[in-house]
């Protein structure tokens, strides 16, 4: 995240990185507090995951089944992220789409999808996030550094996939405003 910082995005675009702490009740205050602050068009949330070796695309977060302890020793009681919130939410980018456009970018790392973020805090932010932003969020699994790709690699990787997302979100966005004005 460092090198997609340093990289950046496009000029138009206003780029905020948090670090979101491995902890379910610092997830539940923080997500909602940064979409209210940023009211941002889009959330895109990166997690490393050891089993990962390529990069990989999750379509949706669950709200139940949190057994395991963060870093906190602490597990929700209830095992859900929203209690009463549906049981699983999509996001509305088009993941398909952009594993297509961005792959076909040659920048040589491999691109998977995935519908199960794992049932544990990358899966608990993104189904929060998720809620919070009616969809309008992305959760990207990296593998480790240097397993196998380097942080130059991985940032322009992200850099490509976040400008893809926003591209996808704004023709979609042109689509929806196109049919209320008829």
């Amino acid at each position: 995240l460092q090198e997609l910082e340093k990289l950046g995005l496009r000029d138009d675009v206003d780029l905020h990185v948090y670090e979101v702490p491995v902890e379910y009740q610092t997830v539940q205050r923080l997500i909602p507090a940064l979409w209210k602050k940023h009211s941002p068009q889009l959330v895109v949330h990166v997690g490393v995951s050891g089993m990962a070796t390529t990069v990989t695309l999750e379509k949706c977060g669950h709200n139940v089944g949190y057994k395991g302890l963060d870093n906190c020793r602490f597990c929700p009681g209830s095992q859900c992220c929203v209690e009463g919130g549906p049981e699983s939410i999509d996001s509305v980018i088009d993941m398909d789409a952009v594993l297509s456009r961005v792959s076909a970018l040659g920048l040589g790392v491999s691109l998977t999808i995935s519908r199960d973020a794992g049932r544990y805090l990358c899966d608990f932010t993104y189904y929060t996030s998720l809620y919070q932003g009616r969809g309008r969020s992305a959760f990207v699994h990296v593998p480790p550094l240097g397993k196998p790709y380097s942080a130059e690699q991985l940032g322009r990787a992200l850099q490509a996939i976040i400008e893809e997302m926003l591209q996808l979100l704004e023709l979609s966005e042109d689509k929806i405003s196109c049919q209320h004005e008829h």
